[in-house]
């Protein structure tokens, strides 16, 4: 039987506690997830790519059958390269449908033969976005509830640094 190779896209800056909800929930419905750090020359991220891939790789170490890469261009020309039978993607409130929905109907004309899977995250990650975790920590904020202890530590130090 063939491996089921789901991949789990985005920029990753920070990875949160909810990011790890929705691996964790994959895993279980695939054999293989490929947590994909996107490159993107036009968004100029708070962390490296290499930092990313290293905090994705400390809050999975505990998660079987994932593995953490980058890549640059398309999506699905990425899964396509993998051998993926789906895209993960997160699903969090009415208004990231519009936008998951445009992005699956796209990428499925590009590559029919890959489905997209939109997971909901668990309940206390409903709200939760990366852009929202920078904002706390720009301003000294509690980010327990948000992101591992190691990738707090890490915003605390990006921000001290400023």
């Amino acid at each position: 039987m063939t491996e089921r190779i789901a991949i789990y896209p985005g920029s990753f800056d920070p990875p949160t506690l909810g990011h790890l909800d929705l691996i964790e929930r994959a895993v279980n419905i695939f054999d293989h997830v490929i947590v994909a750090v996107a490159m993107n020359n036009e968004k100029i991220g708070l962390f490296t790519v290499d930092e990313r891939m290293e905090m994705l790789q400390e809050l999975v170490s505990h998660v079987p059958r994932v593995s953490i890469e980058h890549f640059r261009g398309l999506t699905v020309q990425f899964a396509q390269e993998k051998g993926a039978v789906a895209l993960i993607r997160g699903l969090r409130v009415v208004s990231d449908f519009e936008f998951e929905l445009t992005m699956a109907i796209n990428n499925h004309k590009l590559a029919p033969e890959i489905d997209t899977v939109n997971l909901m995250p668990s309940e206390p990650y409903l709200f939760l976005s990366s852009r929202l975790v920078k904002e706390i920590a720009a301003f000294g904020g509690n980010l327990s509830h948000f992101v591992s202890p190691a990738v707090g530590e890490r915003l605390k130090a990006k921000f001290v640094e400023e």
